[in-house]
């Protein structure tokens, strides 16, 4: 069984602290922040529910990393974490409604998901989100996790041709071991967008790419939040020691 570890406080800087969510009140702060991001920023359709918190069915089974502004009080950054075992209580993982995760199958119990990240518009230098990736790194190495998976959105507001390039651009260098690809369920027809446009992949898959992470195959359109979805795959015990260092964010 993947135990997490329970501390509530993760990482800590002079203004910043991540912490684990530990009552209703911190998730609900973390739900607040993703509508201002998802919905309100990005046009995302919320599921139906309390208007200015984005939650789903998911939420309850999950652990919540909070970066909060200690000057402040502010909820500045949010990340979740799905393990197997509560994934199994919930019917499944989220990425599994994008993509079949068929090719995992043999190593569903050695799984944790993380998603749902996002950064307060007026904290996106880049420490905010090492501050997750630090508390994401403290919950999750050193147990039996094997493979992170998630998925990683660009946006689709101009039909899916920034997103059919960024595909294009990483995929012949990053694409995971055909053995552990996941098949998108709603696939975003590449071969009618033209993948031409100069692009640099979003800050999040660039981070990803710079920790060891991989591409596990062509996008999904999620209509819900108006993205195209790459599948993501970072295979723990392969980690390099200068990603495992990034990934902590040292």
């Amino acid at each position: 069984m993947l135990q997490l570890d329970r501390s509530r406080r993760a990482v800590e800087q002079a203004r910043f602290a991540v912490v684990v969510a530990a009552t209703d009140a911190d998730v609900r702060e973390a739900q607040r922040l993703r509508w201002d991001v998802f919905v309100e920023e990005q046009g995302a359709r919320p599921e139906p529910g309390q208007p200015g918190i984005e939650a789903d069915r998911y939420d309850p089974y999950c652990r919540h990393l909070l970066v909060r502004d200690m000057s402040n009080g502010l909820v500045v950054g949010t990340y979740r974490v799905l393990t197997a075992d509560q994934a199994r209580r919930t019917g499944g993982f989220y990425t599994e409604q994008e993509f079949d995760l068929g090719n995992l199958a043999s190593e569903r119990s050695r799984l944790v998901e993380i998603g749902r990240s996002c950064v307060h518009r007026d904290y996106r230098s880049g420490g905010v989100i090492s501050l997750l990736w630090a508390g994401l790194a403290g919950l999750i190495l050193g147990t039996e996790a094997r493979f992170v998976i998630g998925c990683a959105s660009i946006s689709m507001s101009d039909g899916g041709r920034e997103a059919a390039s960024v595909y294009r651009k990483i995929s012949g260098t990053n694409l995971c071991d055909p053995a552990y690809r996941m098949v998108p369920r709603n696939p975003l027809d590449l071969a009618a967008l033209e993948a031409d446009l100069t692009v640099k992949p979003p800050p999040l898959i660039k981070g990803y790419l710079r920790a060891g992470a991989e591409i596990a195959g062509p996008p999904a359109v999620d209509p819900d939040f108006g993205t195209a979805d790459l599948p993501i795959i970072l295979t723990l015990d392969r980690l390099a020691p200068r990603y495992a260092r990034h990934f902590v964010g040292a």
